[in-house]
């Protein structure tokens, strides 16, 4: 039925780009939801304050378990950003190490062969980037082109694999390696107890992922094509997401109204953009889509008329390791692999959306 669809749009010559591997990579110390429901009242909360609005808050979340990069009595003792940012850096280049690793071997690859790595994270910041400190620590060629890249926040997992497909398209005999560190628990505020602090406590965890891209010449490569991206910026919604960076960190910025912003623009642009390489929302077989939270998740099948069963490798996700930033949309990917096991040729639309306020689109063929 698809299988025609979409050859259109590589250049002559020269195939699409493939997603050939993605490695996913948690943090040792795994929670129940009600264990970090109990760490976020005993440190945000003041002294006597009631919890029933927290632990509602935390209950509606649908997250099951989270990992969190620290143990959780040790949250308390971390003295301001420094030390915060002090402990993203170094498990950001542990925890990176081991998602490289990990996608590489299942592709098959060696770390001399990756021409490029781009590092993605909002959670912290490094100079020289996490990735600079990868490349010996990894083997990585000493003329490896590096792009790290900061504050697009839960979009970066959709977007970094969108311009990984830009390069290779010029590139076309090498591989690219996109790699995401997102340790959001060191973000969450002490002492915080506005709306959006409360929300990002019942739904981020910590967690990696790096994803292996290879240029369409790599004819024996496997895995998914990547056939077109979209980027699509909303006007006027800067104020719905990101961060207000201060003394104490990263102080998280989520307004009520990003439901309401998706159901206002997302089908019109996935509808569009679909309509381009001749396909209808109901034509795509796995939708792959980054796990923001049960309002938003609701937000995109009422938008585009979904079943509920089509974002279930994403709500799975959400519950048993909650919103990642930036390394969700790439494990759900990770799972809809694992998982699903597309049938070849059937198409599949990737997506996330983050700060600006923003989305990506990626579609794919299996």
């Amino acid at each position: 039925m698809w299988a025609g669809w979409g050859h259109d749009t590589a250049e002559a010559g020269v195939g699409m780009s493939r997603i050939t591997a993605v490695h996913g990579a948690l943090p040792p110390h795994r929670h129940t939801q009600r264990e970090i429901t109990d760490m976020v009242a005993r440190t945000c909360l003041p002294p006597g304050a009631g919890r029933r609005v927290l632990d509602r808050l935390h209950e509606n979340a649908q997250v099951r378990n989270r990992h969190t990069v620290l143990p959780l009595e040790s949250y308390r003792a971390l003295d301001g950003f420094g030390a915060a940012n002090d402990v993203f850096i170094g498990a950001a280049v542990r925890l990176g190490a081991e998602a490289v690793r990990g996608a590489l071997r299942t592709a098959c690859l060696r770390p001399t062969d990756v021409d490029l790595l781009m590092f993605t994270s909002v959670t912290g910041v490094a100079a020289p980037s996490v990735d600079a400190r990868l490349v010996g620590r990894l083997g990585l060629r000493p003329d490896v082109k590096r792009l790290p890249v900061f504050g697009l926040g839960c979009v970066a997992g959709a977007a970094g694999v969108a311009r990984l497909h830009d390069y290779l398209l010029g590139h076309p005999d090498q591989v690219a390696v996109l790699l995401s560190v997102e340790l959001c628990s060191l973000t969450f505020q002490r002492g915080d107890i506005t709306p959006a602090n409360m929300v990002a406590t019942a739904l981020f965890g910590d967690g990696a992922s790096a994803a292996v891209v290879v240029g369409g010449r790599r004819a024996a490569a496997g895995g998914p094509e990547v056939v077109a991206t979209r980027s699509r910026m909303y006007p006027g919604t800067e104020h719905v997401m990101g961060w207000d960076i201060g003394d104490s960190g990263f102080r998280v910025v989520l307004d009520p109204a990003v439901p309401d912003v998706v159901r206002r623009y997302l089908a019109e642009d996935v509808t569009e953009f679909l309509s381009e390489h001749g396909l209808k929302p109901k034509d795509i077989a796995h939708w792959v889509c980054h796990p923001g939270g049960p309002k938003v998740l609701r937000a995109v099948t009422d938008a585009l008329a979904l079943p509920q069963s089509a974002l279930d490798v994403t709500r799975r996700s959400l519950a048993d390791v909650g919103n990642l930033s930036s390394s969700s949309v790439l494990h759900v990917l990770r799972d809809t692999l694992a998982e699903r096991r597309p049938e070849p040729g059937t198409p599949g639309l990737l997506m996330a959306m983050g700060p600006g306020f923003c989305c990506e689109l990626v579609l794919l063929r299996w």
